[in-house]
C-alpha cells in the first residue's frame, strides 16, 4: 500500500516529539527489522566507504543491513529528467512490495534522533519484512519514487551530497 510521502509524518507514526522524552520502545521489545540503504551515484570515495564498512559492521550486530548501490545517469542521458526517470525506473525495480520505504529528500520530514529511532522501531512492528532508505541521485528522485515512499524525511536543513548522507543516515542507524 503506498502512502504519499507529503501526507503528515505524525499522522502515520506517532514520534516523539519533546526533546527530553524517552524512546517508547524502552523496556519493550522491539523485532530487529532487515535494513537496506539504496544510495544512488557514482564510485564512494575510499574515506567514505571505510566509515560505510565501519558503521555497517557495528550495526551487523543487531540487524541485517546492505548496502545497496546504483550507477547514477543508467542510460547515460543527457536530459536531466531523462536521467531522473531512468534512475527512477532502476530504484522501483529493487524495491520489494512489501518494504517499508524511507525517501531522504531535502523536502521530507525534519526528524530528530529520537523520531528516527521511533520510525524504524514502528515499520519492524507494523508487520514490513524491512526497512529500505533510499538516498537519490544528484538532481534527486523520481516520481514513481515519490509515490511508492512510505515517508519521505530529511536528515538536515542543508542539502547534502549523497555521500555526507549516507554517513550521517548509517551514523543515525547505529545510534
Amino acid at each position: 500500500m503506498a502512502v504519499s510521502p507529503v501526507a503528515d509524518l505524525n499522522s502515520k507514526l506517532p514520534l516523539p516529539s519533546g526533546k527530553h522524552q524517552h524512546s517508547k520502545f524502552t523496556g519493550q521489545s522491539v523485532r530487529a527489522i532487515p535494513i537496506r540503504i539504496l544510495t544512488v551515484g557514482k564510485n564512494r570515495s575510499q574515506g567514505v566507504q571505510l566509515i560505510v564498512d565501519e558503521y555497517m559492521k557495528k550495526i551487523r550486530n543487531y540487524c541485517s543491513v546492505d548496502d545497496v548501490r546504483i550507477k547514477s545517469n543508467p542510460k547515460n542521458a543527457r536530459d536531466v529528467v531523462a536521467q531522473i526517470e531512468h534512475e527512477d525506473i532502476a530504484v522501483m525495480g529493487l524495491i520489494r512490495p512489501d518494504e517499508w520505504v524511507v525517501m531522504l529528500d531535502e523536502r521530507g520530514h525534519d526528524v530528530g534522533s529520537e523520531q528516527m529511532a521511533s520510525l524504524i522501531g514502528d515499520a519492524g512492528n507494523k508487520g514490513a519484512s524491512s526497512l529500505l532508505f533510499c538516498i537519490g541521485g544528484p538532481y534527486g528522485h523520481g516520481r514513481q519514487l515519490g509515490e511508492r515512499a512510505n515517508v519521505s524525511v530529511k536528515l538536515s536543513s542543508l542539502v547534502l551530497n549523497h555521500e555526507i548522507a549516507l554517513v550521517v543516515l548509517i551514523e543515525q542507524l547505529y545510534r
